[in-house]
């Protein structure tokens, strides 16, 4: 399975930078780049930070890292919304390299850290790793300032979206009533490239990519610009997945802010992002579903929803014990991974006794590799160590035909989405190293 995953990796590596697939997604993701760093360090640290590295060159001004970096070589028909479909959002980065205007959860301060980790643990390359983080922690630093300010205005501690593609889970069933309440205006007529890929029962329906669409060109129209969105667009939400990601990352930056011999304003500023993030995930806190729900802003309504996302302060650490204590009697349950029909003990991105629920749609049902190693990561942080282990062998067995899918079906271990998935494949390689890098100084 190492060989396999890493000649995925290598199938894939753009030279500086990796696609996500080679056929669905031929450009560069943001989160998608973090993961695969983590899983490059173990084939070489060097390449790995220049993974991170290529995709903070085209960081925005105010410190937004976008979604989506563009492959200047890629076919225009290869993927949509493309380049041409972003070229009038303004204010990107000044270099050729087109950008889209949205962001995704902010993995990379935990990823960039984590290569030095998995460096420390190979016996070399650790010196390089700590001058990356050195150089990269200014960027890191307002890459999460962005996320703390101008997208949390009102200093709930919780990451505000203006768009589902931003939260990385984009046809949950999270989002299904913020999303409905969207009115959509005239959009151009568009082909989608993914169902030339991918079988339409595994993608988000025609009507949930009108909406998707509509909102990115309301957000051109804004010119990306967060105070405007805040104002006119129609999705407005807070992500409580991204926010515990942010909580987590910022731990992360705190550990880089020391090896970059950082001001102390600078970490007492993230000591305070973290305290303020905990806190937003607990307001956030559900009872009755035993977990944490997103808020719509242009409702002010909770989106109560039994997915995956509702983990958010297992993945967060610290907070309630007592609700930490009720995540994993949820997680354990029938609801998530004690489903009897389950073809491997592993959370659905949503469950199946949730509305909504499609086992083979995208994030309506479907087993993420990714999304498991975030568990699992927030497991052993946790001293979980017993359903850590589980889930990772889990993890690694359904990994076991080699195709390194996007998603998985729940019932039957079908892989799904695109195969030769690099942070699928990634993901495969920390847990196959797993013991080494346990065992690191």
């Amino acid at each position: 399975m190492t060989a396999r995953a890493a000649a995925v990796l290598r199938e894939n590596d753009m030279g500086t930078w990796t696609r996500a697939s080679p056929t669905l997604y031929p450009h560069q993701w943001s989160w998608d780049s973090a993961f695969i760093a983590i899983g490059l360090a173990h084939l070489d640290t060097g390449r790995a930070a220049a993974e991170i590295r290529s995709l903070l060159e085209h960081q925005w001004e105010n410190g937004k890292i976008p979604h989506i970096v563009f492959n200047p070589g890629a076919p225009p028909e290869s993927y949509f919304p493309g380049p041409e479909h972003w070229a009038s959002a303004a204010d990107g980065p000044d270099d050729p390299a087109m950008t889209s205007g949205l962001c995704q959860p902010p993995v990379h301060a935990m990823a960039a850290l984590r290569i030095l980790h998995i460096a420390e643990a190979r016996g070399e390359g650790a010196g390089e790793a700590r001058e990356f983080l050195v150089e990269v922690y200014p960027k890191l630093f307002a890459w999460h300032r962005f996320l703390a300010t101008e997208r949390d205005p009102e200093g709930s501690g919780l990451v505000t979206i203006f768009h589902p593609w931003e939260s990385g889970t984009d046809n949950s069933p999270r989002w299904t009533p913020a999303l409905e309440r969207v009115e959509v205006g005239q959009i151009p007529d568009y082909e989608r490239a993914d169902l030339e890929h991918v079988d339409p029962s595994e993608r988000p329906t025609g009507q949930e990519y009108d909406r998707f669409i509509w909102l990115v060109d309301v957000i051109k129209e804004a010119g990306c610009d967060d105070a405007v969105l805040y104002e006119k667009c129609p999705f407005l939400a807070k992500d409580v997945l991204a926010s515990a990601i942010l909580v987590r990352a910022n731990e992360a930056l705190l550990e880089i802010a020391e090896i970059a011999d950082a001001p102390e304003e600078d970490m007492t500023t993230v000591r305070a992002w973290i305290e303020r993030g905990r806190g937003g995930l607990e307001e956030r806190w559900e009872p009755d579903l035993g977990l944490c729900s997103d808020y719509d802003l242009r409702a002010g309504e909770t989106l109560a929803a039994r997915t995956i996302a509702g983990f958010a302060p297992l993945i967060a650490g610290g907070g309630n014990p007592e609700h930490l204590r009720a995540l994993l009697r949820v997680f354990d349950s029938r609801v998530f991974t004690g489903n009897l029909d389950l073809r491997w003990p592993l959370p659905p991105s949503t469950s199946p006794d949730e509305e909504g629920f499609q086992p083979r749609s995208y994030w309506r049902g479907p087993v993420w590799p990714v999304m498991n190693w975030l568990l699992w990561w927030s497991l052993c942080r946790l001293g979980e160590n017993k359903r850590a282990d589980r889930l990772r062998a889990y993890s690694l067995a359904q990994l076991l035909d080699g195709r390194f899918g996007e998603y998985y079906e729940p019932f039957t271990g079908e892989a799904l989405g695109s195969g030769d998935q690099s942070w699928t494949a990634a993901v495969a390689l920390d847990w196959l190293a797993h013991e080494e890098v346990a065992q690191s100084p």
